[in-house]
């Protein structure tokens, strides 16, 4: 079959239905072109002679021209370039009917002349038919795209007026210079002298705005500039020059630095008086345009409501989608099937809101979740069609990974906010707990100074002062206690001991605040002896935080039990309580960072919070595991720890070595006092002084070298952390100088972690003492010497 004719020309017309056009000298047309005609329903046409042909074809579109003219070939040839060279009919299909079959001459001239094909005598109908049925359809098709690319173009025209006619401004505000740069509509919008647009202050603009305005503008713009805005989005009125107001949308983006701070703001200003004037006229319009474009990368889908026997919406089937659909849904091949064939467990809500909408057209917007397909989705409904279709166009985007990313901010936001609650209570809590012990030392000099000659009176301050200073190294060793075990930097110095022991030297620790609170305190020691692989120092700290905790949130004269005991292989130790007691809620909560126990923070009777965070971190190095229980408020609590014990017989207990007596108060040694804190090193040396020692000051590394050769230290207290020269570099000077083999070595610093120990060992001191340490550690130093 010959192929379909070229696209219709530009300005044709198209025609509602294609007609045929027959042109047969005979007095009646051959029967089967009639039959094959009314067969197919299409309107025919007819012409007598090649001139009233002619006349026809240049007053209208054809789908087809059937020649049925008997005459000569060259003249039906000549028919044929005529219809051909009529603008009109340049495109349309010509087929030559009732040729003789065996005819003397060729149909060449006939294809030449430019016909699509030759039907011979007798006509065949079917053959008629199918090749008139071709022309016909294809003729059709042309027609409709043609009127398709009509719309397009007439659509893309008027889209292309409404950009064209959009008064936009653009604008970039430097934030830091207060500069403003627009172009010259955002000038003209403004009323600013074209000279000032460049750098123009935001005063300048501010200027030009309703004075109602004002304040809401700038309090919108402070919001996009604050560091949990970025987008700037205002509606404002604008003075005209010859008066009256113009109302204008501004819309931009702040650009931030690394640190956050914003730079600048880039933004458009759009002219949109007509928009407001005119608003409930084109709101419609509006939504549709809308939908239009903000439809071409989301899933669209036109589906149709299927109904219970009770009238009630159970399911819906599809009827078209786009190309987007599958991405958004996953669903392939939707098309006439329903959404129950796909998931059979669709929430019935998506029926029951697509059933509003069908019955009532009203659209809708909702976000809400598919759990059958494991999606969210942000949805705009409305209905299409006559009510009695039932049919609803769904306009729909997949924001699953949105959804996901706005909760994980959420909850990032509500940590954060947790954290940022936490650390406020905790440095306020902190600020307190260290005001409780500088309070009473301050006090206590005070008293002295003014009463030093009252021994009595200053012995008791003496024992109050160095009570408070002992709760605020203790404060101190708790806080770089929880900073090594954050970094992993706590060592244990495990030694088989029996959990007696450890018990012991807990109630001995604890007993003050204990005695203090006027509690009573019963201690159930195990019936055997509990060996277990630990380290004394910190498992002692374990238990004495936990009574430290039990005396501080029981009322005062309350009862404290500390009890051990043996449960298969693991050691329990349990310390309970008759206090406050703590809320089921809150059992979770208590051994986590800077959290105090009790319903309310005002229970709170001292300390930082960090105490049970501690337990929970040493026990868990230990291998162990610590709970708390409580039948709730008012209810007493108990702590329980359980440890692993240690396999195999006890180890005995070394015996007790005494320490040398080589530097005995009253030995007289000579030494030096290394400090740039003069107040420090000055009270060091008086302590030593009162001693029986010779302890000069010295308070940099470069004038300790200088007293080295002229004073001989035997021994030499050293601070670490001095400016110029550290007390590392002294060291290492000391330690390069034969002169001073003999010389003793002791760090006095702040820094007290393993790590800083090891420091030390290396750059050749002899002992690590960690501020502020008391005399009797330093007579024990010394001693050790």
């Amino acid at each position: 079959m010959t192929a379909p004719a070229a696209p219709i020309p530009p300005g044709a017309g198209f025609p509602e239905r294609a007609s045929v056009l027959l042109v047969c000298g005979r007095p009646d047309s051959d029967p089967a072109v009639l039959q094959v005609m009314a067969v197919m329903g299409e309107s025919i046409v007819r012409a007598r002679s090649p001139l009233e042909a002619m006349e026809l074809v240049r007053e209208q579109d054809f789908a087809l021209i059937l020649l049925g003219f008997p005459g000569q070939i060259d003249a039906l040839a000549g028919l044929i370039r005529a219809v051909r060279g009529n603008g009109r009919s340049s495109h349309t299909p010509v087929v030559a009917l009732a040729l003789p079959e065996n005819a003397p001459f060729s149909f060449e001239p006939l294809y030449e002349a430019g016909a699509v094909a030759v039907l011979t005598e007798p006509l065949s109908p079917v053959i008629l038919r199918a090749k008139a049925r071709f022309y016909i359809d294809a003729f059709e098709a042309l027609v409709q795209r043609g009127r398709a690319e009509n719309a397009l173009v007439d659509a893309r025209s008027r889209l292309e007026a409404i950009i064209d006619a959009a008064e936009l401004g653009v604008w970039n505000w430097d934030v830091a210079a207060d500069r403003v740069i627009g172009d010259a509509r955002m000038a003209a919008m403004f009323g600013l002298d074209p000279a000032l647009r460049e750098a123009a202050p935001l005063a300048a603009y501010f200027a030009a705005l309703h004075p109602d305005d004002v304040a809401p503008t700038r309090a919108l713009l402070e919001a996009a500039l604050g560091r949990g805005g970025g987008l700037y989005d205002a509606t404002f009125r604008v003075r005209l020059a010859g008066g009256g107001w113009r109302w204008v949308i501004a819309r931009g983006q702040v650009e931030r630095d690394a640190g956050g701070q914003a730079m600048r703001l880039r933004g458009v200003i759009i002219d949109a008086t007509r928009q407001f004037e005119a608003e409930q006229q084109l709101r419609l319009s509006e939504e549709r345009y809308r939908t239009l474009f903000d439809s071409i990368d989301e899933g669209v889908c036109v589906i149709e409501m299927l109904y219970d026997s009770g009238g009630q919406p159970c399911d819906y089937r599809f009827l078209e989608t786009n190309p987007a659909f599958v991405k958004q849904t996953g669903l392939v091949d939707a098309i006439g099937r329903t959404v129950r064939q796909f998931a059979p467990r669709h929430e019935q809500h998506w029926f029951d809101i697509y059933g509003r909408v069908a019955a009532s057209g009203e659209p809708v917007r909702f976000i809400n979740e598919a759990r059958a397909l494991g999606r969210w989705y942000d949805v705009y409904a409305t209905r299409t069609g006559p009510a009695e279709q039932r049919r609803v166009a769904v306009v729909f985007n997949d924001i699953t990974e949105r959804r996901r990313q706005e909760d994980a901010l959420r909850r990032m936001a509500d940590d954060l906010a947790e954290a940022n609650r936490q650390k406020t209570e905790f440095l306020a809590t902190l600020a307190h707990e260290l005001r409780n012990p500088l309070a009473p030392i301050r006090s206590g000099l005070q008293f002295i100074r003014r009463a030093p000659g009252d021994a009595a009176a200053v012995a008791r301050v003496h024992d109050i002062m160095e009570r408070q200073l002992g709760h605020l190294v203790n404060l101190v060793d708790d806080l770089l206690d929880v900073a090594r075990i954050t970094r992993g930097q706590i060592e244990l110095r495990r030694e088989r001991i029996d959990l007696a022991t450890v018990l012991g030297a807990a109630v001995e620790t604890s007993m003050p605040l204990i005695e203090a609170a006027r509690h009573h305190l019963d201690v159930q020691r195990p019936p055997e002896p509990l060996w277990v692989d630990a380290d004394l120092t910190r498992l002692t700290q374990v238990v004495s935080n936990l009574l430290n905790n039990a005396a501080r949130y029981t009322p005062r004269g309350g009862n404290i039990v500390l009890a051990a005991q043996r449960d298969g292989e693991e050691a329990v130790i349990a310390v309970s309580d008759n206090g406050i007691g703590i809320h089921p809620d809150s059992l979770d909560d208590v051994f986590r960072m800077f959290t105090q126990v009790g319903e309310h923070r005002q229970q709170a009777a001292g300390g930082l919070g960090i105490g049970l965070s501690l337990v929970r971190s040493l026990v868990e190095l230990h291998g162990g595991t610590v709970t708390a229980s409580s039948a709730g408020t008012n209810a007493g609590s108990v702590f329980t720890v359980r440890l692993p014990l240690a396999g195999g017989a006890a180890a005995p207990l070394p015996a007790p070595v005494a320490a040398p007596n080589a530097a005995a108060p009253g030995a007289g040694l000579r030494v030096l006092v290394v400090d740039d804190n003069r107040d420090a090193a000055e009270t060091l040396s008086a302590l030593l002084a009162h001693a029986g020692h010779s302890a000069p000051v010295a308070n940099d590394g470069h004038q300790a070298l200088r007293m080295l050769a002229s004073f001989q230290p035997q021994v030499v207290f050293l601070d670490l952390g001095m400016p110029g020269m550290s007390g590392y570099e002294v060291a290492s000077a000391i330690r390069r100088d034969p002169r001073h083999a003999g010389v003793r070595l002791v760090a006095l610093t702040g820094w007290g972690g393993e790590a800083d120990r090891a420091r030390t060992l290396e750059a050749g001191f002899d002992r690590h003492l960690t501020k502020p340490a008391t005399m009797d550690a330093i007579e024990a130093v010394l001693a050790g010497l």
